[in-house]
């Protein structure tokens, strides 16, 4: 009877740490998904550069602003 109970009380374990990982992949996919879409408009709104990078850009609107 107890080693009925001990086998029952491991079978549970094994499912709720197996529900565990699934929900911790599912929040990992959502938060690569997050990323991957904040990069995208990071890139559309010309967020992405780098810190040498950003005095192109500057110099570059600037001789647009003059012209």
């Amino acid at each position: 009877m107890r080693l009925g109970l001990d086998v029952n009380v491991q079978k549970l374990e094994a499912d709720k740490m197996r529900k565990g990982k699934n929900e911790a992949k599912e929040d990992l996919d959502g938060l690569k998904t997050d990323y991957k879409k904040l990069r995208l408009s990071m890139k559309t709104a010309r967020l992405g550069k780098t810190s040498k990078q950003w005095p192109d850009l500057l110099e570059s609107q600037n001789e647009k602003v003059r012209l």
